[in-house]
Formats: structure tokens, C-alpha cells, sequence
């Protein structure tokens, strides 16, 4: 089953290309890249999405209210380049 994985920045635009860039590329090479479905937004257009329940996998490249932390998975590592393997690891255990 393709499970949906939503990607968000603080604009939709920037980082959450860069990181789902580099989620894509980890998930090919574990030969897992059709198991997900990618989705990318702004954090502002889907805390009431990810509060629900609507995205199988959520990974952030910003500060997401306090709410919905338990549900998102922190995606700044994509980005510094430091633990990007304990985000792969989180991506992974919910795949």
C-alpha cells in the first residue's frame, strides 16, 4: 500500500524541495520509492491536515506547533547534513 508522505517548510518552496530531494534519493536506494506517495506545503496550510491524521508520514524542515510535534517527523537534518541518518531511520520505521 503507498503511504503518503507530506514534506512542509516554512513556504512550501525551498527546503521542503531540498529534503524531499533527499528523502526520494534515500527511498530509491532502499528500493522503497514507490511505496510513498510525496506531497509538499507550507506548515501554515496543513496543521489542521497533519492534526487529523490525513498524511501517513510528516517530516519538517521548521518549527511546527506544539500540537502536532508528537506526529512530525524533524527534518533539519536534511538540511545541515548532521543525523540525517536517525531521520531516514524515522522514515523508515513508519514506512
Amino acid at each position: 500500500m503507498v503511504k503518503s508522505l507530506m514534506v512542509v517548510c516554512g513556504t512550501g518552496i525551498a527546503t521542503s524541495t531540498i529534503a524531499t530531494g533527499k528523502i526520494k534519493a534515500f527511498l530509491s536506494s532502499e528500493g522503497k520509492d514507490k511505496e510513498v506517495k510525496f506531497l509538499q506545503s507550507k506548515i501554515s496550510d496543513e496543521v489542521s491536515a497533519i492534526r487529523n491524521g490525513d498524511y501517513d508520514i510528516v517530516v519538517s524542515t521548521t518549527m511546527v506547533p506544539h500540537e502536532i510535534q508528537d506526529k512530525v517527523i524533524n527534518g533539519v537534518a536534511l538540511l545541515t547534513g548532521i543525523g540525517t541518518q536517525k531521520v531516514f531511520d524515522q522514515i523508515n520505521a513508519a514506512l
